[in-house]
């Protein structure tokens, strides 16, 4: 069912090349900014949808529905689909793991369905704040997508820039991409987005925590003027106000769950810990059979913590934002496979990630904000199933981590616990770890040496060093680089 772009201009403004350069936030006459423009609109939504049947999309796509076992529209689903399949623009929240990637794609696929992308101008466009989050959107609606006979393509970060420029020149209807690789691709003119006419973004408060709201207001003042928005969140708050107001015309609000996102089915404990027993209480609880994810807050930490867990014979990754893309796409199918059992990670992994039958989530660093919590809990209990949300917060942390739950809108289980106490292996699962050390995950055949933090290029151990190759004869330069290499 083809976009019908008459029908919307004739209600949108004219031309957006007329707005301000920078986003406007402050309302007339120098009053201060509206607050919560999200829960206004001039227009209702339409019902909510009982079953996918009773939808407008082209049959490829419910027949697909049926193929993956999707039979019955979650809650966000039927409420944003009817609106978004007739061209409304938009603004959905949903607990994160509610089904909000199918609700804005379903509509982005069908109102893109029996188009044809030129060279570099894809019709439809995905913004999403990390890579991870990109390559699950793509994973989630590539069946889809294939069904109807439209290109996706993936433009992240990390990865070859020059494939992607190539996969966009070979012609994409749909592009999910991060900000600031998409900037690249049309900074060197391998991209336009002056054809788009559905537009995307998913976990808008995200961006703007990361700092991506003027490459993603730079973005969007590039697409078609008259096509369709839709904005997608677990939260919505004040740091998306800016865009809504700018870039949402008229826009219907779909909100299945409260403000802050908190999810039913998920228990939350604190266990009080003291700091000389953090430590053996983390590695039995990564001990426990199953697998879990542990949050800390650096690189640094992820990396010493999963070295302390291997040698204590526990099979654990780390992801963070210092490892090249392949050594997390590869770490995130160790553990999804079960390869590895413990995924130690920093915020990286908060949003975007999907594993099934994930039951525990432990925070070994409490996050910095409400939101940072919520979306590390988000990676268990997911599309209506249970799962617990484990804090360990030593003496200092209690004051911060109360207001945090606080915020939150969280009550936590309270329990004082030591390592070897019962009560810690009945929350959490957690057994005394075999003591056998393992080795996971080695580098891939060619891939750079990687020091602690996973940095390509990372200073070699010495003993490397010292059998360097010997020097060139005398006069010579190495491979024409301009001198000759010292003699080991």
């Amino acid at each position: 069912m083809p976009a019908n772009p008459t029908a919307r201009s004739a209600r949108r403004r004219p031309s957006r090349a007329a707005a301000p350069a920078r986003p406007r936030v402050r309302g007339h006459e120098g009053s201060p900014p509206r607050a919560a423009p999200a829960t206004v609109t001039g227009t209702p939504g339409l019902p909510p949808a009982a079953s996918f049947a009773e939808l407008a999309m082209p049959a490829p796509l419910l027949e697909t529905l049926g193929h993956e076992g999707v039979t019955v529209p979650f809650p966000i689903q039927a409420a944003a689909l009817p609106d978004s399949l007739a061209g409304r623009d938009v603004l959905g929240r949903g607990q994160t793991g509610s089904g909000k990637t199918l609700a804005f794609g379903l509509a982005l696929l069908a109102r893109t369905a029996g188009q044809r992308a030129r060279p570099g101008r894809p019709l439809a466009l995905v913004l999403v704040p990390t890579r991870e989050l990109a390559q699950q959107v793509t994973d989630a609606l590539a069946p889809y997508a294939r069904a109807v006979r439209l290109r996706p393509a993936t433009v992240v970060g990390g990865l070859s820039i020059g494939r992607q420029a190539a996969a966009l020149k070979s012609g994409a209807e749909v592009v999910v991409a991060t900000p600031g690789r998409l900037a690249d691709l049309v900074e060197r003119g391998h991209c336009r987005l002056d054809e788009v006419r559905t537009t995307v973004l998913d976990e808008a408060d995200r961006m703007a925590d990361m700092g991506f709201l003027p490459q993603v207001t730079a973005l969007l003042d590039q697409v078609r003027p008259d096509g369709q928005r839709m904005l997608f969140s677990a939260t919505l708050d004040r740091d998306v106000d800016r865009l809504v107001r700018r870039f949402l015309t008229d826009p219907v609000v779909h909100s299945v769950d409260p403000p802050a996102g908190a999810v039913t089915t998920m228990e939350h404990h604190l266990l009080r810990v003291s700091v000389d027993d953090k430590q053996a209480a983390t590695a039995r609880i990564a001990a426990r059979e199953g697998r879990v994810i542990m949050f800390v807050h650096t690189k640094r930490s992820a990396d010493r913590l999963t070295r302390r867990l291997l040698a204590d014979g526990v099979r654990a990754a780390a992801l963070h934002g210092g490892k090249s893309q392949n050594q997390r796409n590869r770490t995130l199918e160790q553990f999804r496979s079960g390869h590895a059992t413990v995924l130690v990670a920093t915020d990286v992994a908060a949003r975007g990630i999907h594993v099934d039958n994930l039951d525990l989530v432990v925070n070994v660093d409490p996050p910095a904000d409400p939101k940072d919590y919520l979306h590390r809990g988000g990676r268990t209990a997911r599309a209506g199933e249970s799962g617990s949300v484990v804090t360990l917060v030593t003496p200092d942390q209690r004051r911060d981590v109360e207001r945090l739950m606080a915020g939150a809108g969280v009550t936590p289980h309270v329990t004082v616990v030591r390592s070897s106490d019962p009560e810690l292996a009945r929350i959490t699962g957690a057994r005394a770890p075999s003591g056998v050390p393992v080795v996971l995950n080695p580098p891939a055949a060619g891939e750079p040496p990687r020091g602690a933090g996973g940095r390509p290029g990372a200073r070699r151990p010495a003993r490397a060093r010292r059998t360097a190759a010997p020097a060139p004869a005398a006069g010579r330069t190495g491979r024409g680089r301009g001198r000759p290499r010292r003699a080991a």
